[in-house]
């Protein structure tokens, strides 16, 4: 898989792209994750990628040119299943999406900034726009990450254990259920004794108990 992310702030991304899971999902070949920075693909001399609104209404756009030149580029030299933005109006991002997505080969993900960007970029360039919360970011950086993490980490071979994915949270549309490590008593504070007992239809059957019971408890809408 490779992912493709345009952004004014490439300095935000690299860091956390850049280690632990997906540093190694790289490492091994399993995913491309590549930074542009939009400024490369404005002709202005000052590289600006943004202007004033039309209309006058308060704070900066980001332009469609450089959008436009950025986003032809990696077009001609590859088809994309999906160019993303990522906007607080956008579907919300879930596992079901994520699972999905991990089945691509390319995806372009452009981080919005400024005040928004210039409708026409969605209107004709963008496949598909995704949120991850009800609520407003200085720009698309930390989406992006959030998007590219929970994608790459369910390429197979990405995990160490590959079933370790299966048993995450929403996974099944129910909360994971409680882990516990050793020691088994720690400060008179112990382990379920039904998870040392190595039966293991008991212990599965208590698992799928104990998440049904969060989601119950926590995220009864994951129920309706």
């Amino acid at each position: 898989m490779r992912i493709d992310i345009i952004t004014v702030l490439p300095e935000m991304l690299e860091s956390p792209l850049g280690c632990s899971i997906l540093k190694r999902a790289c490492d091994k070949g399993l995913a491309e994750i590549h930074i542009h920075n939009l400024r490369d693909y404005t002709t202005n001399r000052h590289r600006k990628v943004d202007d004033y609104p039309f209309g006058g209404e308060a704070g900066m756009v980001m332009q469609v040119e450089p959008i436009d030149r950025c986003i032809s580029a990696l077009k001609a030299e590859r088809d994309y299943d999906e160019v993303i933005f990522t906007s607080p109006d956008g579907e919300q991002f879930t596992q079901p999406m994520a699972n999905a997505m991990s089945l691509l080969d390319n995806i372009i993900i452009l981080c919005g900034h400024y005040k928004g960007i210039d409708y026409r970029v969605r209107e004709h360039l963008i496949t598909r726009e995704i949120s991850i919360g009800d609520y407003v970011l200085t720009g698309g950086e930390i989406p992006a990450v959030v998007i590219t993490d929970a994608i790459v980490r369910l390429i197979p071979g990405v995990l160490g254990d590959e079933q370790s994915a299966l048993s995450d949270s929403f996974q099944d549309n129910l909360l994971a259920p409680p882990v516990y490590s050793r020691p088994a008593n720690y400060k008179g504070w112990e382990v379920p004794p039904i998870l040392l007992s190595g039966h293991e239809a008991r212990i599965a059957q208590w698992r799928y108990d104990q998440a049904l019971e969060r989601t119950r408890r926590l995220r009864p809408d994951l129920l309706d």
